[in-house]
């Protein structure tokens, strides 16, 4: 304490001493004093000639606290990250499944929870697909449900008495957060701690990904999307540190993703673009073998155990591209080690023979891939895959793919309403990324790029660009953030003095030591006692040079704007942000989190809330048979199976594209002949949606083109220019008598006029051309309060026989013995012989 107390007088003391000792020994001095000053070449102070290691220790201490300081905020905001995830997803209308895929999950997790995981793997599921039905257990991607169960009964385990809708409800939000974080990590390995913040924040509120984890929303992308981005973390982990635990960890978090959606096909063919992409451009290292070659070997093994991916894991086109670079790689790293254990003469002629041996093996490779390929129709590629490389493939050859909306393309507006801002910022990150160009770097670009064709094809998948464009957003600000900040500090004397400055700045941007003086022209103090001058030299010695000082050199070194700019573009950056903000939460609470099954509507009077799904299925669950069978197109397979326990003949897995077709058939057809159809699969009711008279747009009339294009791609005598009116798609007075009789025309106008006397459809905007009809074979039993969803029953034979000549009764009998397909058939040979009446 005493030796503190009297610091300042032996510090005195020393200089003193210091002045002493300079006039002593001139000629060390006059060496240097033609370089820069005492303290800038490193000379120690005075007081740290008394106190070396009292200084160092003062030094050492200050960085290890705001290190310590730094890593704790970064932690409180991460924790405020995961809370803002959490809660921007929390504006649904109440605790409820939206969608129609989540029901499906949330009733395969209820059977999970209640029968174990053995039942759940051989599950047979015999109300869907009437009588085809479906084996579960090997036809669904398990990670969402055994994620949701597992949290069930970790909860019930601590005595939280969770139920598992509310489970359900909550996987998305809470695993929103965990996505967050994960981007934090994968950016932090890219750029640094500060643009993983940023990037952790812009993907807690991007509404491209709100949409698929709100509360309630329930499917595979909830969970999916925190192992898309974990998996990418650790493969930069494993390429930055060469480590075989990250590898390990790497095809594990694989494995997850394998369990949770089907596109993990993306991971296994982005990743070996990256390795080819760094072995051709001359980046390849030891680190890039150990970060590849674990992940497919322990990858591939892990993805076979799936059920529903078994041997597609090698036996697909999706996958090949990784095979064929781990041949690759094994060959570049064999030639480099080969060169570091022969000499140059012999390492030329084994180059030779191994490029030889490998081109011989990786020609047989490509033989086998593609026998397989050609052996498969669709040349061992998946219908949705070649819609992603072949656009127009799905709308030529599969139709249900394309019926799909979420299967279309995005418009221009999608881009700012999904991303909003983030487009903007995206290029600017691209490139911060090549200042410099590291292999993580480079493959943050290869994601944007690729993310960016594939979002361009299909709207889904916007929500594989998000996190990409978030990342880049996040480089972004943060780089612009420290170039403006840094301007101001540097010219504010008043923050940093300049041995701070000169210290600080310039031991982080430049690759000077800290204790080392950059050379200029005058700087030759050291070099001239090593070695002679020139006398052009010694000429530019006695020409009087003015010594740029240390701030001009900064300056030279650093990009430092002007101070004014640099406040004004902080500012800016503010405004895109609070901007981004409100558009977020804008996004969350009104377009994204409200629920599909139960619609509200505000107006001048208040809100309306319109809960005619739930109607519909309560009325089917509480006044149907258990085994009744329910026909509707596949939309809404899921919700009647999982809400109103009833059996259907389609639903939205949409294996099984004859069987839609067939629904699709019947409604297209008339009355008469869909209801021999829906006889033949023992259908005792249907269900229609209908939008007309509140305006819901989403109904089977808008819907209804894409059934008769896949009927009719099964069944050739379903035409669709025959219920189109000069190529326009009509229900007025206008449409064709084929529309005017088809069922489905019939089940959602009927008694439509009675509503308002003139049959005005407020989605079509037009008076309808059939207004007044009757039901001969179908009888209406149920509608819903305002008119959404229509319930009709099938009328028992007796009512369509009647009356009938014997050849009509023959047919009739025959048609209700044939299946579908043989039915068409000979329906299509009555009407040939001219004995088929319509």
């Amino acid at each position: 304490m005493l030796i503190w107390l009297n610091r300042d007088h032996i510090n005195r003391r020393a200089q003193g001493g210091y002045r002493k000792w300079r006039a002593d020994n001139p000629w060390v001095f006059s060496s240097f004093q033609n370089q820069t000053s005492v303290s800038s070449i490193g000379l120690p102070k005075a007081q740290s000639l008394i106190w070396p290691s009292m200084e160092a220790s003062q030094t050492s201490n200050g960085t290890t606290l705001r290190h310590a300081f730094g890593n704790v905020l970064s932690f409180f905001i991460l924790i405020l990250i995961g809370v803002l995830a959490f809660s921007i997803r929390l504006f649904s209308y109440e605790s409820v499944i939206h969608e129609f895929d989540p029901y499906f999950n949330y009733r395969v997790t209820q059977f999970l929870t209640k029968n174990g995981i053995y039942d759940f793997w051989n599950w047979f599921d015999d109300r869907t697909w009437y009588p085809l039905g479906r084996v579960i257990g090997g036809t669904v991607y398990p990670g969402l449900t055994l994620t949701a169960g597992s949290l069930w009964w970790f909860l019930n385990s601590l005595n939280i008495p969770l139920s598992v809708e509310t489970i359900c409800v909550f996987t998305a939000p809470i695993f929103s957060a965990f996505t967050s974080w994960a981007t934090y990590l994968l950016t932090r390995e890219v750029k640094g701690a500060g643009a993983g913040l940023t990037a952790a924040a812009l993907i807690a509120m991007v509404p491209s990904y709100i949409s698929r984890s709100v509360a309630g929303s329930y499917d595979n992308e909830a969970v999916a999307i925190f192992a898309l981005i974990f998996t990418f973390y650790l493969y930069i982990k494993t390429l930055n540190t060469g480590s075989l635990f990250y590898a390990t960890l790497n095809a594990i978090a694989y494995f997850y993703m394998v369990c949770s959606w089907g596109g993990y096909t993306f991971i296994i063919n982005l990743i070996p673009m990256h390795v080819l992409l760094c072995i051709v451009t001359g980046r390849y290292s030891s680190r890039l073998y150990i970060a590849y070659a674990p992940l497919v070997v322990l990858g591939t093994l892990l993805a076979a155990l799936v059920p529903v991916v078994g041997f597609n894991a090698v036996m697909t086109s999706e996958h090949f591209a990784s095979f064929l670079v781990f041949i690759i790689i094994h060959v570049v790293a064999f030639v480099y080690y080969i060169k570091g254990i022969l000499s140059p003469k012999m390492f030329k002629v084994a180059v030779t023979l191994v490029i030889s041996i490998g081109l011989l093996v990786c020609l047989a490779v490509v033989a086998v891939l593609v026998a397989l390929v050609a052996s498969s129709p669709t040349k061992g590629w998946s219908g949705r895959s070649l819609s992603l490389l072949d656009p127009t493939y799905a709308s030529k050859y599969i139709p249900i793919i394309a019926s799909v909306s979420e299967h279309q393309p995005p418009t221009w507006p999608s881009y700012f309403m999904d991303i909003n801002v983030l487009a903007f910022l995206v290029p600017a990150g691209i490139i911060a990324c090549f200042s410099p160009l590291s292999d993580a770097s480079s493959f943050v670009i290869l994601y944007i790029v690729t993310s960016v064709y594939f979002s361009g094809v299909m709207v889904r998948l916007m929500l594989v660009l998000a996190p990409a464009a978030c990342i880049l957003s996040g480089i972004a600000l943060s780089e612009a953030f420290e170039v403006f900040t840094r301007s101001i500090k540097f010219q504010l004397p008043g923050l940093t003095g300049p041995s701070q400055v000169d210290a600080g700045e310039t031991s982080s941007e430049s690759t000077v030591p800290q204790n080392e003086v950059p050379k200029t022209k005058t700087d030759k103090g050291a070099d001239t006692l090593k070695e002679r001058p020139s006398r052009k030299n010694r000429k530019k010695e006695k020409e009087p040079v003015e010594k740029p000082s240390i701030k001009s050199q900064i300056e030279k070194r650093l990009l430092v704007l002007p101070f004014e700019g640099s406040i004004l573009a902080i500012f800016l950056l503010v405004l895109l942000g609070a901007f981004y903000v409100v558009h977020c939460v804008w996004a969350a609470a009104e377009a994204y989190s409200a629920p599909s099954i139960v619609l509200t509507s505000q107006s001048h009077d208040g809100l309306h809330v319109f809960d005619d799904f739930r109607e519909a299925y309560a009325w089917l669950s509480h006044n149907t048979e258990v085994d009744d069978k329910v026909a509707s197109w596949w939309d809404y397979g899921y919700q009647t199976t999982a809400m109103a326990n009833r059996t259907v003949i389609v639903d939205n897995n949409t294996w099984n594209n004859t069987h839609i077709a067939t629904v699709g058939t019947a409604m297209s057809s008339p009355e008469k002949a869909a209801w021999e159809i829906f006889n033949s699969l023992d259908v005792k009711y249907v269900l229609v949606v209908f939008g007309g008279l509140v305006g819901y747009p989403s109904d089977d009339i808008n819907k209804f083109l894409w059934m008769v294009r896949i009927g009719g791609g099964v069944f050739p005598h379903i035409k669709e220019p025959d219920y189109l009116r000069d190529g326009q798609y009509r229900i007025d007075n206008q449409a064709t008598p084929t529309m005017l009789n088809s069922l489905m025309y019939k089940l959602c106008y009927y008694r439509f006029v009675d509503t308002d006397g003139k049959g005005f459809d407020r989605v079509r905007r037009t008076e309808i051309g059939k207004k007044y009809f009757k039901l001969t074979h179908f009888e209406e039993v149920f509608t819903t309060h305002h008119w959404m969803v229509r319930l009709y029953k099938l009328k028992p034979p007796k009512n369509r026989i009647r009356g009938k000549t014997k050849k009509s009764k023959a047919g009739g009998k025959l048609c209700g013995r044939l299946s579908v397909i043989s039915y068409d058939i000979y329906t299509e040979t009555l009407r040939g012989q001219g004995l088929w009446r319509e």
